[in-house]
């Protein structure tokens, strides 16, 4: 039990921001990817989004369970650790990209 509490709280370090999201802020049910490369995200309210208005969204408290976090230039989202695998985004279901903008 203490190595997962210790493996979250590295794994959060990863994390550039935390936002603390509104009480009715949805979640993410899936990636939407283009290939293999994540461009979005489905929320539970059905919204889509891309990458960018996500990480804006998540930033106002909008989504709810994720953080921030940066790979070069690029910010994306990825699950907050909780010790449940079930839950990260790279289990979710892959929904083809609409017209997002």
């Amino acid at each position: 039990m203490k190595d997962n509490k210790l493996d979250n709280a590295l794994a959060k370090n990863t994390l550039d921001q935390i936002p603390q999201p509104a009480p009715d802020a949805p979640s993410i049910t899936a990636l939407v990817k283009e290939g293999s490369k994540v461009t979005g995200y489905q929320l539970s309210d059905h919204t889509v989004l891309d990458k960018r208005q996500a990480v804006m969204l998540a930033r106002q408290g909008g989504i709810a369970g994720v953080g921030i976090a940066h790979r070069g230039d690029t910010e994306y989202l990825k699950s907050i650790p909780d010790g449940t695998d079930d839950n990260n985004l790279s289990h979710l279901p892959t929904v083809s990209a609409p017209d997002i903008g």
